[in-house]
Formats: structure tokens, C-alpha cells, sequence
């Protein structure tokens, strides 16, 4: 269960990788749920390889949800709590012949999660003393405050107590006087103690006026450590999230620190107007030029802290881009939400939150050509609490860009349409407690396409920009002139776009071998020209990455794609291994995405490292590439056999690729018809091996801005309106007949 509850405590980005984890698996994400506890406790590493102990494992777990649906029923919770029936059905059906299949299943999601777990740690410096040390400094700061302001209060009523006791005094023995002249005489020791409780009096004041200040100086440190320290620092940690790291973005902290911060200082304004009541109340000594001061100050630090509350807490993103974030296509939908960090009772719908696109850019007049957009619907929203956790956050849902006519006729070079920088602002107006002023706050900066032909470009510029543009205001024209990225802070974004896709990141030998490609620069510096415009090493970079998340993905995971290794690298690890040993690596050449295999040969002596033709998209779709390995056939010399025994270094063939095989064996005779067709299979065969093709030559790859097809455009339409996952180039006759029978499950289900 632990492990389960610090999952929940990931940002969206890290929870949506572990919900395609299960997604991948077709495993309910409410099994694992609900019975995290029952999950963590069991050992599914040694079920996975022991039938028995899977059939236990499998048997105990039905065992728990049959335990869940009792207490549902004694707690009269059947319609409100889960539906532990139907998980139990899920899993027989799936399951209940093969427990053995379940036990692998959680076993590698366990896994899995500890990996997200641990790479989101590393990335983030959780559990760092650094960063322990620091959280807990200031969390200490922000209770002191809390305490320091209760002992205020406090004080205020012992002052209170006293102003009262000393006018009620006052007041009766004067009138006691007029009744009896007889006590005049008593008058000069009543005036002495009037004079003793009202020197307490001032006394208590100037304490309760000195605890005010030491809470304002301890404030105000507070107040710059969120604003120029947590606060940017999380800033940070969003924008690297967006381009693929696996950094913990969660608000939870800094809502707490910001709510109390600004809780502290109202009470601490609510105590100031009492002294100042009371003084008058009073006739007290008037001290009203120090506590005036101490008020200026007050609500200053006051309008620092919300001028910093308003943050973009969701980046814009359309659903058909999941992965990337920042690239916004003309009248399709996209998303981005708000939030206000100072999270008071009193700001619940106070702030009424309005978009406004390129608010005050100067670009939109100096760059050339520079486009201009509208929103079409740019309503404002009200800051409610809508979130489980209590947040003040605004989402808007249903955002879409539509581009006005007019073009700067600015005087610099003009940018290509994915190297146009846009931002969109949210601002509002803050009135509460006689205060009034405008906050405001930014998205990072968004690249706005017409085209689905511009998505790579694009999400190319979103990297480059977050890696180089760090600070606010963000530099829109950044592509006029793009700096340099060092090797070193462009193979960390690549190697999180490998994360993001595959659930793995690039290793140093991969990485090197990407830099030997990439990087020609003496001082390791990789120009924007050779990354993304001339060269264009992006492109099939891209294609790699598309490859992985159509058709390899848990071959990446597992670890069984060296992937990125060249020809030459390839030669000296296999010749030394014994005969059939292969590896598999990306194709070179080709800019879409292939991938090959390339294995060792011993005859008479001499040694050889063959490679097939890569395999591309279109022929994985045929056939998955553990099938093309199990059938994979050399002929030569009238005979056929497979040159595939052990993939690198010694892993036998099948222990590495078995689980993935999808071979359909004949199991019973064949039914005896009119016109019987002969069984086939589609077996991958080569010839004679030949050694591997020639390097590539140099790609160029134009910045292509057309039009959109109609049937693009409706299947961008369509899949965005009903929220539905991207369909496949090509489907199979079995896969339509499995996706009609889907949608006659689901009508029959209403």
C-alpha cells in the first residue's frame, strides 16, 4: 500500500505514465486500487515463475475482492463503493485458466511503478537531505508564524480585558463619588491604581506592537522565499516536465506555505484594526504613525504574496497530443488550467480569471510576418474549489485558436510558422478588505500550427525554447537568433523523450552514439541548424520515437533494443560472441522510423556480422517483431534455418522474446469443406545474407506548412470532440471484426 499511496502523491504527468502502464497491460487500474494492500503484500516475482505459487496468489486474490464485496453489503455500500463482482468476473475471465499470466502481469507492473517511483526521486531530489533540510526550515518558519500570531491574539484579549476593567473603574467610582462625598477622600488611591493598570496597559500594547513586527520580519523572509526561491524553482520543475522529465510538479506544498503565509498576515492586519478600535475606544495615547507604518508594511508583504499565487498550474495541451504539451493547432481544442496558491474560504469565487493571447508582446510588432490570434471563447472563469484536494482552481476546458488577418509588418527576419513563439496570460483583478489590484499570470510559451505535417518541428522548438528560455518574461523571438545547446543539456531532453514514450531512458553508450551523429562542435555545442533546420537530426529521431510507442514498446522497457548502436560498434560486440547472437538497433537511413537486426556468423575461420533490411511501420503492422524473430529463416544452400539463437550478450532466444510471441499452433483437425484452403504462414526470409547497406547520405528536410486534409481534419475533429485514442494507419480484417464486436458489447450493455 505504500508504494501505491506514493504514486497518488505524483503529478498527473507521472500517474498518467502508470496508468498507461495498466492500460497497456489491460489490467484495471481499480484492482490495483483497491486491493493495494492485498497486491504489495503477495510475491508475484516468484509467482510469475512458479505455477503453484501463481494459482495461490491468483486464488487468495479473489479470496480478498469476495472479503470486500462482504463488507460492502454489512456497510450497505453496494451502490456508492466499487464494483468488486465485476473485478472478480474480470479476472476469471482473463485469468482464470492462466493465473501464471496474472502473476507476470503484476509482477512487472510492481516493477515498474518502483522505477517511476525512483526516477521521479532522482529527478526531484526526494528524500535529499538538501532538499529535506530546506522543506523543513521552512515549514518550521510557517508554523512559527502560526504561533506567533495565536500568542498575538492572545495578548489582544488580556488588552482588551484591561481596557474594559480599567473604564469600567473609572467610570463607577466616579459616579460612587457624586452619590457619596465621603469617598472623595479614597480618590488619590483610586487614581494610583487607574495609573498602574494603564502603564500595564501601554506596556502590553508596545509588546503586542513588537510581537507584530518580529511576525512581519519572519514573514517577510517567508514571503521572499516563495516568491523568489519555491516558487521558480517549481516553475522549473513544470517546464522541464513539459518537454518529458519525470520531476514532481505537485502544488501541495506551496498552497500550504502561500494559505498560511497569507492567512498570518490578514489576522495580523485584523489585529492591528483592534488596537486601532480600542486606542479610540479608549482615549489612549495616540501611536498612530508607528502602527500606520506597521500597516503599510503589512499589506505590502500582503499584495506581494497574491501578485505570486496565480500560476498556470496545467501547461495548454490538446488531448491528441498527450505528450506534448505546448503545440496548439488552429480550431481544435485544447486545455489549461489556473490556480490560486493563497487558498482562503474568503477568495472562493472572489477571482474571476480571463485569458487574453499575446497580452503586451512586443514581438507581435517587431517580427516580421509575426501571426495574430483570437480566441474562440475567451470567457472568463470564477476561482472555485472544484478539486478533491480543496484547490481554487479555474479549468478551461474547451479552448481554440482561430487566426486574425492582420500581420506585423515588423521590421526583423521573419520566423517560420514552428518557430513562432505565442504566449497566453490569464489576469484578474484582486478586491478584498478595502485592497484592490491586478494579478496576472503566463503559460510558457506555446507554438500554434496549422498543420499536423508542422507536429514535429514544433515540439523540436518546445524543447529548444524550455531549455534555453528559463526566466520571465519569456524571450518570444528566440528563433531570430537560437543559441547553442550544449551536448549535454539536449541528450538529458532526448533521453526523456525515450522515458516518456517507452518508459526508459537513453543509457551513456546510446547517448554516445546519438552524439557522434549530432555533435560536430569542438566545445560539444549542437546548433539549432543541424538539430531541427538544415540536417535536421530531429526528424528521425522522431521517427525512432514514433516507432517505439506504435509497435515496440515493451521491447524498449524491457531493455531488449540496444537501439542506438552504429555499424562499426555493432561489429566488435558480436564478433567476439558465439554464432547467432544478434542485436537489435535502429536504422541509420531511414527517417521514419525502422528497425533491424543484425547477428554472427563463424565460418572456417572467419567471422561475419550480417543485417537484415530494417523493418518499418507499415510491415510491424503485418507482424509484430518478436513474431519476425521466431520465424525469421536464412536460405541458403537449398536449405532454410534461423541464424537468430541468443540475443546479446547471451540470453536465448526465446527466454527473451517467448512472452511476446503471438504464434498461433493448429490444435485440432481441420474441418473437412467444399473448397478447403492450405494453411499458411507469413514466415520473414532472406537470401544469402549480405553485409550491411551503405551509411546515409545527408537528409534535408523542408519546413512543410500546407493546408489540412478534409480526413485529417475530421479525424482531429471527431477524435478530439468524443476524447478518443488515435486509431491505427492500417487495420486488419480480425481488427475490425474485434472492433465491431466491441461496439456491439457496448450497445447491448445500455
Amino acid at each position: 500500500m505504500a508504494q501505491w499511496q506514493d504514486l497518488l502523491r505524483l503529478d498527473s504527468a507521472l500517474q498518467g505514465r502508470v496508468s498507461q502502464l495498466y492500460d497497456e497491460r489491460k489490467f484495471p487500474r481499480e484492482i490495483r486500487h483497491y486491493l493495494c494492500v492485498f497486491i504489495e503484500s503477495q510475491n508475484w516475482d516468484l509467482a510469475a515463475v512458479d505455477e503453484n505459487t501463481a494459482s495461490t496468489c491468483f486464488y487468495a486474490l479473489l479470496l480478498c475482492l469476495d472479503e470486500q464485496w462482504n463488507r460492502s453489503v454489512q456497510e450497505n455500500n453496494i451502490l456508492q463503493g466499487p464494483d468488486f463482482p465485476g473485478m472478480k468476473d474480470y479476472l476469471l475471465k482473463h485469468f482464470g485458466g492462466e493465473p501464471l499470466k496474472l502473476a507476470v502481469v503484476l509482477s512487472e507492473c510492481l516493477k515498474e511503478e518502483k522505477k517511476i517511483l525512483a526516477s521521479a526521486s532522482e529527478a526531484q531530489g526526494w528524500n535529499s537531505p538538501a532538499v529535506d533540510q530546506k522543506w523543513r526550515e521552512l515549514d518550521n518558519k510557517v508554523n512559527e508564524l502560526k504561533q506567533k500570531t495565536a500568542e498575538v491574539k492572545k495578548e489582544m484579549k488580556s488588552l482588551e480585558f484591561l481596557n474594559e476593567n480599567i473604564d469600567f473603574i473609572q467610570k463607577t467610582w466616579q459616579s460612587q463619588v457624586e452619590q457619596n462625598i465621603g469617598l472623595a477622600q479614597s480618590q488619590a488611591v483610586v487614581e494610583g491604581e487607574c495609573l498602574k493598570r494603564t502603564n500595564r496597559i501601554t506596556q502590553t500594547k508596545q509588546m503586542v506592537l513588537q510581537q507584530i513586527v518580529n511576525i512581519l520580519k519572519l514573514a517577510q523572509e517567508v514571503v521572499l522565499t516563495l516568491t523568489d526561491v519555491e516558487l521558480p524553482e517549481w516553475k522549473r520543475r513544470q517546464q522541464m516536465a513539459c518537454i518529458g522529465s519525470p520531476v514532481d510538479t505537485c502544488l501541495d506544498h506551496l498552497q500550504k506555505w502561500f494559505t498560511t503565509v497569507a492567512e498570518v498576515l490578514l489576522q495580523v492586519r485584523e489585529q492591528l484594526q483592534k488596537l486601532q478600535d480600542q486606542n479610540k475606544k479608549y482615549n489612549s495615547t495616540d501611536d498612530s504613525g508607528p502602527m500606520a507604518e506597521i500597516e503599510n508594511f503589512t499589506l505590502s508583504l500582503f499584495k506581494n504574496l497574491l501578485l505570486n499565487a496565480l500560476v498556470v498550474e496545467k501547461q495548454p495541451i490538446m488531448s491528441s497530443l498527450p505528450h506534448r504539451p505546448l503545440i496548439l493547432k488552429t480550431r481544435v481544442r485544447f486545455t489549461v488550467s489556473v490556480r490560486f496558491l493563497a487558498n482562503l474560504p474568503e477568495f472562493k469565487c472572489l477571482l474571476k480569471v480571463k485569458p487574453v493571447f499575446d497580452m503586451d508582446v512586443e514581438e507581435a510588432k517587431t517580427v516580421k510576418g509575426f501571426r495574430h490570434f483570437d480566441f474562440n471563447s475567451d470567457d472568463g472563469k470564477v476561482l472555485d474549489v472544484d478539486t478533491p484536494h480543496g484547490g481554487l482552481v479555474a479549468e478551461f476546458g474547451h479552448m481554440s485558436l482561430k487566426e486574425s488577418k492582420a500581420k506585423s509588418k515588423g521590421s526583423n527576419e521573419s520566423l517560420t510558422v514552428t518557430e513562432e513563439l505565442h504566449i497566453i496570460k490569464f489576469v484578474t483583478v484582486f478586491q478584498h478588505a478595502g485592497l484592490e489590484f491586478d494579478i496576472e499570470a503566463s503559460s510558457l510559451p506555446v507554438v500554434v500550427i496549422s498543420s499536423t505535417n508542422q507536429v514535429v518541428s514544433a515540439w523540436a522548438s518546445v524543447m529548444w525554447c524550455n531549455m534555453l528560455s528559463t526566466s520571465e518574461p519569456r524571450n518570444l523571438s528566440l528563433f531570430i537568433d537560437p543559441p547553442p545547446l550544449a551536448w549535454q543539456q539536449l541528450s538529458q531532453v532526448l533521453s526523456w523523450q525515450f522515458l516518456s514514450v517507452g518508459q526508459r531512458e537513453l543509457d551513456e553508450y546510446q547517448l554516445s552514439m546519438l552524439s557522434d551523429r549530432i555533435v560536430d562542435d569542438p566545445d560539444g555545442l549542437v546548433y539549432w541548424s543541424k538539430f531541427s533546420k538544415n540536417e535536421n537530426a530531429w526528424i528521425w529521431i522522431d521517427g525512432i520515437l514514433d516507432l517505439i510507442k506504435k509497435h515496440l514498446v515493451d521491447l524498449w522497457r524491457d531493455g531488449f533494443i540496444m537501439g542506438f548502436v552504429s555499424r562499426e560498434r555493432t561489429r566488435l560486440l558480436l564478433q567476439e560472441k558465439q554464432a547467432g547472437t544478434f542485436l537489435l538497433r535502429f536504422s541509420e537511413s531511414s527517417k521514419d522510423g525502422a528497425i533491424t537486426f543484425s547477428w554472427v556468423e563463424h565460418s572456417k575461420g572467419d567471422t561475419h556480422v550480417h543485417a537484415v533490411e530494417p523493418y518499418t511501420k507499415m510491415e510491424l503492422l503485418n507482424m509484430s517483431l518478436p513474431n519476425i524473430i521466431y520465424n525469421y529463416s536464412l536460405r541458403a544452400q537449398k536449405s532454410m534455418h534461423s541464424p537468430l539463437l541468443y540475443l546479446y550478450p547471451d540470453i536465448p532466444k526465446d527466454t527473451a522474446f517467448g512472452r511476446y510471441y503471438n504464434i498461433n499452433h493448429e490444435t485440432s483437425a481441420p474441418k473437412k469443406v467444399v473448397h478447403p484452403y492450405v494453411h499458411r504462414t507469413l514466415v520473414p526470409v532472406s537470401e544469402n545474407p549480405t553485409p550491411p547497406p551503405s551509411p546515409p547520405g545527408e537528409m534535408v528536410i523542408m519546413d512543410v506548412d500546407v493546408d489540412t486534409r478534409l480526413e485529417e481534419h475530421h479525424q482531429e475533429l471527431f477524435s478530439d470532440l468524443l476524447n478518443l485514442p488515435e486509431l491505427p494507419d492500417l487495420m486488419t480484417y480480425q481488427d475490425m471484426a474485434s472492433s465491431q464486436t466491441n461496439f456491439v458489447d457496448l450497445y447491448n450493455t445500455f
